[in-house]
């Protein structure tokens, strides 16, 4: 049997094939939605039914539940960071910092259900902030940059900050709260620009 990592992936040098890529990305998003809906303690039988796969499937990518947690997550925070450059593509500057910040909150609104496995201090989950700083640091880097080189927003503000900021607004019940605080913040960054 191939060795694989606690992310679903196999060992570093080994293709995966379609169909099991297809599994496994059925199975992380299925898990995804399960875990938004019903909390990370819902049956692995939702998922993998939600999945289309067997249990044998499951258990093959994802021997412990923290591996399907933490493989979630990192697909997760993998998206939402994938999103920077393609609206950068998109949009002009602020409009795609603004855009961006927005998906950002509601990936943070949407992990909340994953919030109290990440925090139980259970040791396979200790790299996922490491992981959410490596990810999320230079994609807002690179869109803050545009934004305050095309003149759109004043330039001394750091991705941290502005990650620190956004922790404070967020709020999961309440989206259009979230959205309006968003806009505040945006406007705060174009004073000076």
């Amino acid at each position: 049997m191939p060795e694989r990592s606690t992310t679903g992936e196999p060992a570093p040098g080994r293709r995966m094939r379609p169909d099991v890529r297809r599994s496994l990305d059925a199975l992380l998003t299925a898990a995804a939605e399960v875990f938004e809906a019903e909390g990370v303690d819902a049956p692995v039988r939702r998922i993998t039914a939600k999945a289309g796969v067997g249990a044998g499937t499951l258990y093959r990518h994802f021997p412990q539940r923290s591996d399907l947690i933490t493989a979630v997550f990192r697909n997760e925070v993998d998206a939402c960071a994938a999103a920077a450059p393609a609206l950068a593509a998109r949009y002009e500057p602020v409009e795609a910092l603004e855009r961006w910040l927005h998906r950002f909150t509601r990936f943070i609104a949407a992990k909340q259900g994953l919030k109290a496995a990440l925090h139980s201090g259970d040791c396979a989950y200790e790299s996922l902030p490491g992981y959410f700083q490596e990810r999320f640091v230079p994609a807002l880097t690179r869109l803050l940059d545009a934004a305050a080189a095309a003149g759109g927003i004043r330039s001394d503000v750091t991705p941290d900050d502005l990650l620190q900021a956004l922790s404070s607004i967020i709020d999961p019940d309440d989206p259009e709260y979230t959205r309006r605080m968003i806009g505040l913040l945006v406007d705060g960054l174009r004073y000076r620009a």
